[in-house]
């Protein structure tokens, strides 16, 4: 990308979008493209082009998507199935009809089989069983991979596709409803802390192991893809190492300054065991995550009180 290539990043109010736009400030790219003043509806196919149409992009950061933790994919899975399917497929269409210059595509590590070797290569997808309690969304997203290989194919689209593991950050969600683990445990602490609770519930065993990658470490990845990599092959984002539900819960317990206990329900579900991505090739490509893990909450859980008005809804 110029320096004064036309950018457009979907998505602009969300956790990925809105990261995206803050690293292209920092790294002077001058024409930054977003939908800020006009509402256009991207899962229809109209609405996808006039927006190709209005703003005639050279490069596309597809960062619009459904998104949710555990609860929302398994009670809205139709939901979760069709929105992102019609918003990716309009996209992905409409990128080629206008003829921009690159796109990319946001998958999920959630794709990955759900008893996959670890850590997780990218030729591991469509190996084996999906997680069934976000399959909707799982199933979404290796359409839209496919999808823009195929676009390669057959019109020689440059449409890339990146595999960002668990995200957190600022502008995250914090609804104890829809959030995804990290967000949802720092809004859980923070509550019991000011309603002076003696304990609070989470779900699960606390056993299964995640990777958390801080969200300005995924935008400057997203950058450097852009500039870095042409390929139809999918390419891990991560930081290349997990940690337990339970220990992450200890972290941000320590953090909020909880002083109650926790209590687990083994009742609900865990999800996949583990899920740690091999990030061996964008590490051999020249990207390295380097924002660990308790620095990025502190920063977090800073940002959630600043904002906590609008971050709590």
């Amino acid at each position: 990308m110029n320096k004064d290539s036309k950018i457009l990043v979907l998505g602009h109010k969300g956790l990925v979008g809105s990261a995206v736009i803050r690293e292209l400030e920092k790294q002077k790219y001058l024409n930054i493209l977003t939908t800020a003043n006009v509402r256009y509806d991207l899962r229809l196919r109209s609405s996808a082009e006039l927006v190709m149409y209005d703003f005639k992009p050279d490069y596309v950061f597809l960062c619009a998507a459904k998104v949710g933790g555990i609860g929302i994919n398994n009670e809205h899975s139709a939901e979760m199935i069709h929105d992102n399917l019609a918003l990716q497929t309009s996209v992905i269409e409409a990128c080629h009809k206008f003829n921009v210059k690159k796109l990319m595509f946001l998958g999920s590590s959630c794709i990955y089989p759900k008893y996959c070797p670890q850590p997780i290569k990218e030729e591991y997808l469509l190996t084996g069983e999906l997680e069934q309690t976000n399959i909707g969304y799982a199933v979404a997203k290796i359409a839209g991979i496919i999808m823009c290989n195929m676009y390669r194919k057959q019109y020689g689209c440059n449409f890339i596709s990146a595999m960002p593991t668990n995200l957190y950050g600022p502008r995250d969600n914090f609804h104890l409803e829809n959030s995804h683990v990290l967000p949802a445990l720092i809004r859980k602490f923070h509550d019991a802390k000011e309603s002076d609770k003696k304990y609070i519930e989470l779900w699960g065993s606390g056993t299964p192991l995640r990777e958390f990658l801080y969200i300005e470490d995924l935008a400057q990845a997203l950058v450097f893809l852009m500039n870095n990599y042409d390929e139809s092959d999918i390419i891990n984002i991560g930081m290349g190492k997990d940690i337990s539900i339970k220990e992450l819960a200890e972290i941000i317990q320590e953090i909020v300054g909880f002083e109650g206990s926790i209590i687990w329900d083994g009742s609900k579900p865990d999800g996949t065991p583990k899920k740690l991505l091999d990030i061996s090739k964008i590490n051999n490509l020249g990207w390295t995550a380097t924002t660990e893990l308790k620095k990025g909450i502190e920063q977090t859980y800073k940002w959630f009180i600043e904002n906590y008005e609008i971050s709590r809804l």
